[in-house]
């Protein structure tokens, strides 16, 4: 009977729902994630639960699919376990979020819950900024550089171009912007403890032309296209043109020029130029040289002309690309390159560089020693040849005139300049005669008696007179002759007349007196006739030549009384000098020291 009763309870029992317990988390409530890192989160339902459970995953009441579920069975058919793993990639967004696994059957549909937070860590995430964005050359810049991270960040770096900034170590960067930094980007790096990361940005910085490539010369054949680069840098984009050195006209725009086909007239230099920028910097031109290679261009240089049997020589310029092989002298018996060949010897020099793109100048020259008739009559040949062709040019000798014109000429020229000099000292001497000063000549004169003279002064000079039959004696000191500027003879009293002779005053001129040679005064009217001076003058009259440097005008004036004469007055002009040759330059100075004694009045 215990057997069948013992059936019997099992098989009820076996046939009742059992509804499941709460599930279990593993690793809960609170599990550590790690952001961008796989994760798998595992769910656990234990128990007798009839029917067996279905474990469910949840956020924020959305259900999760892709989780995986597995059940373990007990002995004698029945469930042990039953679980489900949630895999999943978390990110920093999913740190503190809340997943609920939920465990449901039919004896129990709404379910169990068992809930679980997440935190995350999770490497720096990195915001980098740039104040101002877009900068004119040299103007300052301020990097930012915020990160969030879990855990905290534990340090910053700074890269310019990826290359470190040495001293940057914070969160913030101040530079000075130049034209690198629109090339070379800025980078921040933030680290912590699970990783790190970094953000980088470029500058729009504004800054003139900068030269990158110059252009580069060229050299090609003749009748070939010639090509020019040139690159310029700089933010906006530079204008670039290109031009002839000397000629403004613009020939291309952007960073190539083709001048087609070319010819000797296309050798030179060219330039590339590029505006500055808005902010006024940079700019500038760089320029390169094509040479057009072609046949030998020679030119014949001036030569001095030789002398009949003397030493000449001949030179001839010599420009070519590539360079020539050889310059040649010919004329009518024969060549020479270089060296010497009987009168004549070759020598070759370097030549200043001439026109651009003409390539390498040679100066080749001819000697020739005692040159011959046959020399100035010929002519001489220059040519060069390189691996283009041949030039060539022709060169004469002229003729010098003989040595004696030469001399002649000189002679004349010398005799001339002796002439010159002699007629130069002359004129010297003459002048300075004419400027001589007239020494001081002092006359004593007699003047004859008078019955009218009542002045005292005449009853002094009776007293004075010792009895003796002679009239008074004046005593006149002539003022030295003085030749002024206007070539004039002026006449001065040395008293200032302070002393009068016999109270009377006359004014004499110097002239010329009718018999030639120093005038005399006139006779007195009221004398009788006869009366006796104190000097005769006419046998020194006589003697006397006439006096041609100074001729008056004017005659003299004659004196209200006979008695003294007390100065001169300046003559009105004076006529050129008229000498003989053995006239003396003063005539008066001829006269003889007179015998008699002569009476002077002093103070």
């Amino acid at each position: 009977m215990l057997v069948p009763t013992f059936l019997v309870l099992f098989f009820c029992l076996r046939g009742r729902a059992v509804p499941p317990e709460a599930p279990q988390v593993l690793g809960g409530p609170s599990v550590s994630l790690v952001a961008g890192i796989p994760a798998n989160l595992t769910c656990q339902s234990r128990g007798d639960a009839r029917p067996t459970p279905e474990l469910l995953w949840f956020r924020d009441g959305v259900r999760l699919d892709g989780a995986t579920f597995h059940q373990t069975l007990l002995k004698e058919g029945t469930t042990g376990s039953v679980e489900s793993i949630l895999s999943l990639t978390p990110s920093s967004h999913d740190d503190g979020a809340t997943l609920v696994c939920r465990a449901r059957s039919q004896a129990m549909p709404a379910g169990k819950d068992t809930a679980v937070t997440l935190s995350l860590q999770y490497p720096p995430v990195v915001t980098l900024s740039a104040e101002p964005q877009t900068v004119q050359e040299g103007e300052k810049v301020t990097f930012r550089c915020q990160a969030t991270a879990q855990p905290p960040v534990t340090g910053y770096r700074w890269a310019k171009g990826g290359s470190p900034v040495l001293g940057a170590r914070g969160p913030m960067l101040e530079v000075v912007a130049d034209a690198s930094f629109l090339t070379a980007p800025v980078s921040c790096e933030v680290s912590n403890a699970v990783g790190s990361a970094n953000r980088s940005t470029a500058l729009d910085v504004q800054f003139g032309p900068i030269l990158q490539a110059k252009p580069k010369p060229v050299s090609v054949d003749l009748g070939n296209d010639a090509f020019f680069t040139c690159v310029w840098r700089g933010n906006p984009l530079p204008r670039v043109t290109w031009t002839r050195r000397g000629d403004a006209q613009v020939l291309a725009s952007g960073p190539t020029l083709r001048l087609p086909a070319v010819g000797p007239e296309d050798a030179g230099d060219y330039v590339c130029k590029a505006e500055p920028g808005l902010s006024g910097l940079g700019g500038g031109a760089a320029e390169a040289r094509l040479t057009v290679n072609a046949p030998p261009v020679v030119t014949a240089l001036h030569s001095a002309p030789a002398f009949l049997r003397g030493p000449a020589r001949l030179q001839c310029l010599v420009f070519a690309s590539p360079a020539p092989e050889a310059v040649v002298w010919s004329w009518d018996e024969g060549f020479l390159a270089a060296g010497s060949r009987g009168r004549f010897l070759v020598e070759t020099f370097p030549a200043p560089e001439g026109r651009g793109g003409q390539g390498p100048g040679l100066i080749s020259v001819l000697h020739i020693s005692g040159t011959q008739e046959s020399d100035f009559s010929r002519g001489f040949n220059c040519s060069a040849r390189n691996r283009l062709g041949e030039g060539g040019t022709r060169v004469s000798l002229g003729r010098r005139d003989s040595l004696p014109m030469v001399r002649i000429v000189a002679g004349v020229a010398a005799v001339a300049m002796t002439l010159l000099m002699v007629i130069t000292g002359v004129v010297l001497c003459c002048w300075r005669h004419s400027k001589a000063s007239f020494s001081k000549q002092k006359n004593l004169v007699r003047i004859p008696g008078s019955s009218d003279a009542s002045s005292s002064r005449g009853h002094e000079e009776e007293e004075t007179g010792n009895g003796e039959d002679q009239g008074p004696i004046v005593h006149t000191d002539h003022s030295d002759l003085v030749l002024d500027e206007e070539g004039t003879l002026e006449a001065k009293d040395p008293t200032n007349g302070y002393y009068k002779v016999r109270g009377v005053s006359v004014s004499l001129s110097l002239g010329e007196a009718p018999g030639g040679g120093l005038f005399l005064p006139p006779s007195s009217p009221l004398g009788p006739p006869g009366t006796p001076t104190f000097y005769d003058f006419n046998p020194h009259l006589g003697m006397v030549p006439s006096c041609r440097l100074y001729r008056a005008q004017a005659g003299y004036l004659t004196t209200p009384h006979p008695r003294a004469f007390t100065s001169y007055i300046k003559p009105t002009s004076f006529g050129p000098p008229d000498l003989a040759p053995s006239t003396p330059l003063f005539p008066y100075a001829a006269f003889p020291t007179p015998s008699h004694p002569r009476l002077q009045t002093h103070v």
